[in-house]
């Protein structure tokens, strides 16, 4: 709900209401505008708010320029649309956490010990007793026992409820900072520019693309073959195809699969579809201040969440199972996974579970020392029993007498003394402590927990599915030989050596232009920071390579993509995991449509017809000329472990354009004008951290989608494999054939059993394969016990894999926000170093308890037969 707010620019503060006056839409029809959706949602926009123009006019937006930086209109935005964050849930209570300590099933052990001993020690026998002739009278100090036991309760409840009231403010800190990193692009004054996620408000135009969670609500005003995943709210599991025309109303939470584009926000936070759902499940703080300062207007407000809440519901029961899957909203699908995902994590937004698998198997083995104390108390209970019976009663004969009766009680009371002391009582406090330490410890060597057992799962895991670009190598791609004009150029990176290439006029043009525009427009070079001499890289490294080409060859790629704006496109087929290529579709000035190409080399290669020889011509390319090229161009460039990219373009006539979404036809019959030989060295601490593996007994895998010659060089310079081994290196398409006894048949265990023990290398692999070879291998029962196992990844599409692997690590740097969310583990600076850091600390946590039960046993055990 929108409160008055002090403007940014330190002015009185603004009245929600009154800010609400200065724009030509309230918050309640932005509400209403994203509850419709579908073909009535398009119908109302454009029948009651003249379409994207008209809104923006509304909204005092511009959708090409985007907002002004001016500091007041944003307060202004602000105060009547609300700011883009949800109030989190309160943290728990001192108390709470107290509660929540003494519900360890090994405490309970304690107090029932506790409570009984205090309790019987003043049981005072009457002056007829069996020992009042034997013993004088003594001061009774037998509750000092009781005491003593309830003290130590007490201790370790204090500790661990501070331990865990610590920890959730250092997770709560970890989710502020990464929240504060957490930036998306948008365009003011004409310029993009990187703001924090908080301080997108209604009327801004946001840059939007593959991997991106979107942050707010909004309508597409401009898209590139934009496709959506709205299942996390609707449960619609096919993606959505969103269009300016046709369907362009995008949800904050959900995913962008493919594509790009640009949105114009209309709702955020609490407002917004996700923040609405929040308040249903009652995740967020109701923020009680400026109820008597808010007046009319306030109550306004309140009546159209509850509008909107109310609308919301009814949606989600009347879908019109015919008409639009954006109609309507599943909330039954939505308050299930949320409730159990957001509803009970109190620690930000970190799924931190209850009990951890380790923290599980040690309350099991609690129970069982309880219950082998119990057995030794009430043996030894019944021993002295029987010694004192045989004693009193038959050698001696005496008669029953009451005075016995106190005898018998300190007996009872023995036998629980014996009961205490076999009961480690240190072991859940070791267990928290232990956690807790690996998981800061962790944190400074770049690992960022999400899950805390996958801090003790990762000191189990015997296998590590690896990416390549980025994880065993730098990540900094540079072009170092290049195929064009009919010769093989090696050694560009050095400019010297690029300024002796000689090409024609034409060609070159065609290959600054063709790099320049058919990359992201995100992707740059920009100046070297401190101490440092080479550019940094921002956005794709794979084109921030091409692009470094392209400034060696005396281009400038900012000035070409100003006569090729992103709204003036024609049409993009973007980059994805099954087209291994993307084309950008651009009308030239001379009238010319052309669409540039760029992707696999040999995937490229293949819908190439022609080729530009060493005097610019088009000439015929055939399928010898293809088989030669590969032999002598592409895998002696793989075989040097360099990534192999092959620029295209096709040329259309005006008046015969083709069925854009006939993609197969489109892209083909290209004209190849160079192909580009990349490479990303390997990052020199990687070796001896896969050697390192190795000697933990852990079998480290890479699955890439470069070139197998290509995959295979890496693997050997990082020591994955070696030469005169015979483990396999197999591309995606070998891999699925061995796997299947039909191409198009399921996976059959006994034949993937077969396959991975000896797989090494994946390349060429999809997603999809990924997450196979991960489900694959831990479900293998060819080993007495079945392997643990971890997984890197980055894209979208690797959310299944980093879900299924018993240990997920998603790329801090690279990675997507889906990638990220799947993940249990979160590396910080995308280097595989810091995965076997991880299996360290794991393997800590199990040698610290370890070494804790074998002092507290050893010490126990010897009290209990001390006592016995």
């Amino acid at each position: 709900m929108a409160k008055k707010r002090k403007s940014n620019a330190g002015q009185d503060e603004i009245s929600p209401l009154a800010a609400s006056q200065e724009f030509g839409i309230s918050l309640k029809e932005l509400q209403g505008l994203m509850q419709t959706r579908g073909h009535e949602g398009v119908r109302d926009l454009n029948d009651n708010y003249g379409g994207l123009s008209g809104l923006g006019q509304k909204l005092k937006t511009n959708l090409i320029t985007g907002l002004s930086s001016d500091e007041n209109d944003l307060a202004v935005r602000v105060a009547a649309f609300g700011r883009n964050e949800i109030p989190p849930k309160p943290p728990k209570t001192f108390f709470a956490l107290m509660f929540e300590a003494l519900q360890d099933v090994t405490l309970v052990i304690l107090i029932i010990c506790a409570v009984i001993s205090f309790g019987l020690s003043f049981y005072h026998p009457g002056g007829d007793t069996f020992e009042a002739e034997v013993k004088p009278k003594e001061a009774n100090v037998e509750w000092i026992e009781g005491a003593a036991i309830i003290i130590a309760v007490i201790v370790v409840v204090l500790v661990t409820a501070f331990n865990d009231w610590t920890k959730e403010r250092q997770f709560r800190g970890l989710q502020s900072k990464i929240e504060l990193d957490q930036k998306f692009n948008v365009v003011r004054d004409n310029n993009v520019r990187q703001i924090p996620i908080k301080d997108i408000v209604v009327g801004d135009i946001c840059q939007v693309k593959y991997g991106d969670l979107l942050p707010a609500d909004g309508v597409v005003v401009q898209s590139n073959d934009l496709k959506v995943d709205e299942s996390s709210l609707t449960g619609e599991s096919d993606l959505i195809k969103k269009h300016e025309s046709k369907d362009p109303f995008l949800l904050s939470g959900t995913h962008i699969m493919e594509g790009s584009g640009k949105m114009l926000v209309l709702a955020v936070g609490e407002h917004s579809q996700t923040g609405m759902i929040f308040k249903l499940l009652g995740a967020t703080k109701e923020d009680e201040d400026g109820d008597k300062k808010g007046g009319d207007h306030k109550k306004e407000k309140d009546n159209a969440d509850s509008d909107a809440n109310e609308r919301l519901v009814k949606s989600g029961m009347a879908t019109d199972a015919t008409g639009n899957n954006h109609d309507g909203t599943e909330l039954q699908e939505v308050v299930p996974a949320d409730a159990g995902e957001g509803g009970d994590d109190d620690t930000g937004g970190f799924k931190v579970k209850e009990r951890s698998i380790l923290q599980a198997k040690l309350t099991k083995l609690a129970i069982q020392i309880g219950y082998a104390g119990m057995t030794i108390a009430i043996l030894t209970v019944m021993v002295l029993l029987v010694r004192f019976s045989i004693e009193e009663f038959i050698q001696r004969r005496e008669k029953w007498s009451n005075k016995y009766w106190s005898r018998f009680v300190r007996y009872l009371i023995t036998g629980i003394t014996v009961l205490v002391v076999a009961v480690p009582e240190g072991l859940p406090l070791a267990v928290t402590i232990s956690l807790a330490y690996a998981v800061k410890k962790m944190m400074i060597d770049n690992n960022l927990v999400r899950h805390l057992d996958a801090c003790e799962t990762m000191g189990n895991a015997t296998a590590i599915c690896s990416d390549k670009t980025g994880t065993l190598t730098t990540n900094r791609m540079t072009v170092v030989q290049v195929y064009v004009a009919e010769k093989h150029w090696k050694q560009v990176e050095n400019p010297v050596k690029v300024k002796e290439i000689v090409i024609p006029a034409k060609t070159k043009e065609v290959i600054l232009e063709g790099i320049s525009v058919n990359s992201g427009y995100s992707s740059k070079l920009l100046p070297p920071p401190e101490r440092e001499t080479l550019p940094k890289q921002v956005g794709n490294k794979t084109e921030c390579g091409l692009l470094g080409f392209v400034s060696g060859l005396g281009g400038s790629y900012d000035e070409i993509r100003t006569h090729y704006p992103e709204e003036g496109f024609v049409h993009v087929y973007t980059f994805n995991s099954v087209r291994k290529n993307m084309s950008t579709v651009v009308r030239r000035p001379d009238g010319v449509i052309r669409m540039y190409t760029k992707g696999a080399s040999e995937i490229v290669l293949k819908k190439c017809k022609s080729i530009l020889n060493r005097n610019g011509e088009v000439v015929p390319f055939s399928t010898v000329d293809y088989d030669r090229l590969v032999q002598t161009v592409i895998e002696p460039m793989a075989c040097d472990g360099l990534r192999t990219i092959c620029v295209a373009y096709r040329d259309f006539e005006p008046d015969r354009l083709p069925d854009w979404d006939d993609e197969a036809n489109v892209v083909d019959n290209l004209t190849c004008i160079c192909i580009c030989g990349i490479e990303d060295p390997v990052r020199p601490e990687v070796p001896e951290a896969i050697n390192k593996c190795r000697s933990a007994g852990i079998t480290v895998r890479m699955v890439t989608g470069d070139n197998v010659n290509t995959a295979r060089s890496i693997a050997l310079k990082c020591g994955i494999i070696s030469p005169n081994d015979s483990f396999l290196v197999l591309e995606g398409k070998e891999f699925n054939r061995r796997i299947r006894s039909r191409p198009d048949g399921e996976v059959e265990q006994n034949l993937f059993d077969k396959v991975w023990p000896h797989l090494r290398v994946l390349a060429r692999s999809s997603p999809q394969d990924k997450y196979v070879l991960v489900r694959g291998i831990i479900a293998s029962k060819l080993n007495p016990t079945r392997e643990v196992v971890a997984v890197t990844g980055d894209g979208t599409n690797d959310g299944p894999a980093l879900k299924k692997a018993d240990v997920g690590f998603a790329m801090g740097i690279q990675g997507t926000d889906v990638a990220k969310e799947a993940s249990d583990i979160i590396l910080v600076d995308d280097n595989f170093n810091s995965i076997v850091k991880a299996v360290m600390w794991g393997r800590n946590v199990y040698d610290s308890i370890a070494k804790f039960l074998q002092f507290q046993l050893t010490v126990n055990v010897v009290a209990v037969f001390c006592a016995f």
